[in-house]
């Protein structure tokens, strides 16, 4: 739904002559490079799927980005796309739809006239809604449920916290859902939610001045805005402990824990929180404390790892993808997958390790040597065009400057007292939604129940210290009784 500020925008331009493309935001980083890159924003997706039909965002957009156009199929886009090498990339997530490609300015005219066609000009072919319907399917039931037990744990934690939300349905939707979704279902989100209100054009490079007025101008086909408000957020709260085991037949055990926090960029308390994470785990560093504690000291598994902001398909990114932003975010502990011995102890070590930063806070040695790590690893976040254009179409959805310069101002004037209070402030080690990946689902249970003790033993020598906090640990009350954990068959799982 458009806005006040928005609407009074759009009615200045009307009475003053300037063009009515004029509402369509735009992100724009010239430079001379002669790689041009396009990224296009609706900020809309899986948060406004038909309650009865979750999925329909991700089909619309898989159909606009590998259905052709309404001239062209899709093997024929593929192939004009081939000798000037260039793709249109698609993601879908609850409050973004992002597509994305990138080519050599000598080939700017022909890239741009099949990213534009796909996007306005969709051909709605029942052949391709059928194989991107079935693909769908497929990547539920065999790349995730089947193949992926982190991302799975991690897709589940969501869906249980947002649950009766717009946010509480993996964004691909359900299996048995998504079946009964039709190509009309697809046109009708498509006009509905593809608008000029809810569109972003982000573009960077070379490109000719004269080149960012003409999309512009090419996108006022579509309607002008959208006029369905965007639903409330309110995940429900959480009165205690809780755990969920998804049982498969699988070797190892993989965990996600966490809980809704009420902070995203923006806001006073994110650069804080933002340091925290970058202390007690940072992704696929072996940094963090977390990962220090888990995997360096003892060798239970490959990684932990800390977030403050949702970051999907976290084992194959090194790094956070841009234009997943969302209203509401949650803390979230990723424990990599543990052997089943191994694995209780894994659990109760890293809730025991939060508890921890909670009561004590971060050191000052280690605050001083994570703020200055934070200010430099901004800069890999933007290492390339691709991502400083993804970062700045975000900045300008949460209202802030370019993230580079948000991050080390705040994070230069950040105390680290400040940090400890907003650590005491947002965080807590009880009240935890726990999901788990695992077969031996009622042994697991078991294991994790009360306050009885999670041994483990070591194939090396490992110091005193280390031995003596195992102590306690292994008896450390994670607050899970039998009736706080639900089991449930990974057939189930987004069916």
């Amino acid at each position: 739904m458009i806005g006040i500020r928005n609407f009074a925008a759009l009615l200045v331009a009307t009475l003053i002559g300037v063009p009515a493309y004029s509402q369509i935001r735009t992100v724009t980083l010239p430079s001379k490079s002669p790689i041009v890159t396009i990224r296009l924003v609706f900020t809309t997706g899986s948060f406004v799927d038909p309650d009865d039909k979750p999925g329909v965002a991700n089909l619309t957009a898989a159909m606009l980005a590998q259905g052709g156009t309404r001239d062209l199929t899709y093997r024929q886009v593929t192939e004009a796309m081939f000798p000037i090498a260039s793709t249109v990339d698609r993601e879908v997530d609850n409050e973004m739809t992002t597509f994305s490609g990138s080519t050599h300015i000598d080939n700017l005219e022909a890239f741009y006239k099949l990213f534009r066609s796909m996007l306005l000009e969709p051909g709605w072919r029942e052949d391709d809604f059928k194989r991107l319907k079935d693909n769908t399917i497929n990547n539920i039931r065999v790349g995730l449920r089947g193949n992926n037990d982190e991302e799975l744990g991690k897709e589940v934690l969501y869906s249980q916290l947002y649950r009766g939300t717009a946010y509480g349905h993996y964004s691909a939707g359900a299996i048995s859902y998504i079946e009964k979704i039709t190509t009309d279902d697809l046109k009708r989100f498509y006009q509905r939610h593809y608008t000029q209100s809810n569109l972003i054009v982000g573009i960077a490079g070379g490109y000719p001045p004269e080149f960012l007025d003409r999309m512009r101008k090419d996108f006022t086909v579509l309607a002008a805005r959208d006029n369905d408000p965007a639903p409330a957020i309110k995940p429900p709260s959480i009165d205690h402990t809780r755990a969920l085991i998804v049982e498969k037949n699988t070797r190892s055990v993989a965990y996600s824990f966490g809980f809704p926090i009420d902070v995203k960029r923006g806001d006073p308390d994110y650069p804080a929180l933002l340091l925290m994470q970058s202390y007690f785990g940072p992704h696929r560093m072996g940094t963090g404390r977390l990962f220090q504690r888990i995997r360096e000291v003892r060798g239970i598994n490959y990684g932990d790892y800390a977030y403050i902001e949702y970051f999907p398909r976290g084992g194959n990114l090194m790094e956070p993808p841009p234009n997943v932003a969302r209203r509401s975010q949650i803390f979230q502990i990723w424990i990599r997958p543990a052997e089943p011995p191994q694995a209780a102890f894994a659990l109760r070590l890293a809730v025991y390790e939060l508890d921890t930063l909670v009561k004590d806070g971060i050191s000052q040695a280690d605050f001083d040597r994570t703020k200055e790590f934070l200010t430099k690893y901004v800069n890999v976040l933007t290492k390339t065009k691709r991502a400083e254009l993804g970062y700045a179409i975000d900045s300008l959805y949460y209202g802030i400057p370019d993230y580079n310069s948000y991050i080390k101002n705040a994070v230069a004037k950040v105390t680290r007292e400040q940090v400890n209070a907003t650590i005491r402030k947002h965080l807590r080690a009880d009240r935890l939604q726990i999901v788990a990946v695992s077969a031996n689902a009622e042994g697991l249970k078991k294991q994790l129940t009360g306050s009885g003790p999670s041994f483990i033993q070591y194939n090396s020598f490992k110091p005193a210290d280390v031995l003596a906090e195992d102590k306690i640990v292994e008896r450390f009350d994670i607050g899970l009784h039998p009736d706080d954990i639900e089991i449930t068959a990974v057939d189930k799982v987004f069916q």
